[in-house]
């Protein structure tokens, strides 16, 4: 199971940070990702990582604010929003799947979901 945590309300321009905790050991070659979905909208790729390193990616409006990371002894993977905006505002879910693929960016791709945690960032 994976368990989302560390939404919230923020102003823009502010950071958040969120957490991604997983109740099942993770093998190096787990690809742990964060998804968005605004109301009315797809869910959106976020940001990906191999949990044994090796791979990162993010999507194209995240690269540069955004970073995620992962911490072995806590098994869970962060999520760090700098410099948020409003068009960030979304429910923010965590997802799992065994290895990498090219297709690393689509929701479908993903077999375990958390239940996700809502980011608000206020104008």
């Amino acid at each position: 199971q994976l368990q989302a945590s560390g939404g919230g309300l923020v102003q823009a321009g502010g950071s958040l940070r969120l957490s991604c905790a997983a109740s099942e050991h993770i093998f190096s070659d787990t690809v742990l990702a964060w998804f968005r979905q605004a109301p009315g909208k797809e869910r959106e790729f976020v940001a990906a990582k191999r949990w044994g390193g090796g791979r990162t990616a993010y999507g194209d409006s995240m690269k540069d604010r955004f970073t995620i990371s992962r911490d072995s002894a806590e098994n869970t993977v962060y999520l760090q929003m700098n410099n948020l905006k409003p068009e960030d505002t979304a429910v923010y879910f965590c997802a799992r799947r065994p290895r990498w693929t090219t297709n690393y960016y689509r929701p479908p791709e993903y077999m375990y979901w958390g239940q996700g945690t809502q980011v608000t960032v206020s104008s």
